[in-house]
């Protein structure tokens, strides 16, 4: 009924097929017009739309594939960078002790040499002291000896002798 209604009109009660058939037509003639002017043309901006966004997300899933392989090389660099300083300290470590350790001989070397010269030089100078002891002791033992040949000592004179000897041998040195 309602199908009626709207085919036939409000008033009519029979089906006008020349009406019908003319807006068949003109409906399918519209829908040519359409399809021709309003639809390609739609149509060619959304496959074009549809192309571009591709185009850019197969742009940005590049990129994305590029930062992320400068990523890895940047931290592989880092990584090269740390091992080569770690191997730099190191090898800096090893060089200062092994200076170190050669200063630390060298110091002691000198050292020794140094002890070993004092000590030449304390007995060379004991030696001489003895020496210069030695010809003392001689020079006042012919002393003592020509006074005591050349006369005759009592006990009070060899007493007054050797205080004698002994102060001659105190200012001596």
């Amino acid at each position: 009924m309602v199908l009626d209604y709207l085919v036939l009109g409000a008033g009519a009660s029979k089906l006008n097929l020349g009406d019908a058939l003319a807006t068949l037509v003109i409906f399918a003639v519209l829908m040519l017009l359409l399809k021709k002017f309003a639809w390609g043309p739609l149509m060619g901006i959304m496959q074009q739309r549809e192309e571009l966004v591709a185009s850019e997300i197969e742009a940005a899933e590049k990129a994305r594939k590029e930062t992320h392989q400068l990523l890895e090389e940047q931290k592989s660099l880092l990584k090269e960078a740390r091992t080569e300083a770690q191997a730099i300290i190191e090898g800096a470590k090893k060089q200062g002790d092994a200076q170190r350790d050669e200063i630390i001989s060298a110091a002691r070397a000198e050292a020794n040499r140094l002890k070993d010269s004092a000590v030449r030089e304390i007995e060379t100078e004991k030696e001489k002291a003895i020496l210069a002891v030695r010809e003392e002791v001689v020079s006042l033992s012919v002393l003592a000896a020509s006074k005591v040949l050349g006369k005759e000592i009592s006990e009070e004179d060899n007493s007054a002798l050797i205080k004698e000897t002994i102060a001659k041998a105190g200012e001596a040195k």
